[in-house]
């Protein structure tokens, strides 16, 4: 008779708080790059930031800057905001929406212009006192993938995979069943526990990253760890992570992936 064998689960290795920084004047959630953990333990996530906006408090400022070398993903959980980048044919801008529940996936490789007009369409359509919620994740490539051409691709909500995980609803912005492919393998989940309770999910044994609190608050690992938002809660070794007495409206991004072990060149908006 064979034995099942049970999945070790995940410890919570680090609960901290994401700095408060300002961008333009306007304040931001850093979770990463983490006061207390290196890249080296969040590989091959670079950086990963939570902002609210309204429209209107972008008009006049220059928003468009440069950036080389990772995968760009913003992701809209509440509200739209409209953006442009120099994807078109001969480095042309094009302008995107992002509606609440979608996302966009930037590669920028060798380099693209980002972030042109943010919110200059809803401010033009006088919806600019819309507050907009987002998080806006930067993922590694590989050395020998830095100079990829620029590119990018929209996944609207109804779009995203979907699943019921326990008592959770998981949308798969990056893994099984998305057309998301990035450099390495990758798992990048909204999990949303309406009613709390709990869920354990697979992460693969060669995965590392960290789930990042948006709402609500939970018992993450096997060591039972606390957190709320907005907190970071970096994944120790194993292959599920298990999520316990969460209150009603948790919700949370778990991120993790295939570390490339590369030592990369940070220089402001480029990773070489």
């Amino acid at each position: 008779m064979s034995q099942q064998v049970q999945a070790t689960s995940r410890d919570a290795a680090l609960v901290e708080d994401a700095a408060l920084l300002r961008m333009k004047g306007i304040p931001v959630l850093e979770a990463v790059p983490s006061r207390r953990a290196p890249y080296e333990l969040t590989d091959p996530f670079i950086l990963v930031h939570e902002g609210r906006f309204r429209p209107s408090e972008m008009a006049g400022k220059d928003t468009k800057h440069p950036h080389r070398g990772f995968d760009n993903l913003w992701y809209m959980l509440q509200g739209s905001a409209s953006t442009g980048h120099t994807t078109g044919p001969g480095g042309s801008i094009e302008r995107v929406r992002l509606s609440e529940g979608s996302l966009l996936w930037l590669r920028t490789g060798r380099g693209a212009w980002h972030a042109e007009a943010v919110g200059a369409d809803e401010v033009q359509q006088r919806q600019g006192d819309t507050q907009f919620r987002s998080v806006l994740f930067w993922v590694n490539l590989a050395r020998k993938d830095k100079h990829a051409d620029p590119r990018a691709h929209v996944l609207h909500k109804g779009e995203i995979p979907v699943r019921r995980q326990g008592d959770a609803t998981v949308r798969v912005l990056v893994g099984d069943g998305s057309p998301v492919q990035l450099g390495t393998p990758a798992l990048i989940l909204d999990v949303e526990l309406p009613d709390g309770g709990q869920m354990t999910t697979p992460v693969p044994p060669e995965f590392q990253g960290f789930a990042y609190l948006l709402d609500g608050e939970a018992v993450f690992g096997a060591n039972h760890r606390r957190a709320r938002p907005p907190q970071l809660v970096l994944l120790g070794p194993g292959e599920e992570l298990a999520v316990t007495d969460a209150t009603a409206g948790t919700r949370f991004m778990l991120m993790a992936g295939k570390p490339y072990r590369e030592e990369p060149r940070f220089n402001g908006p480029f990773v070489d």
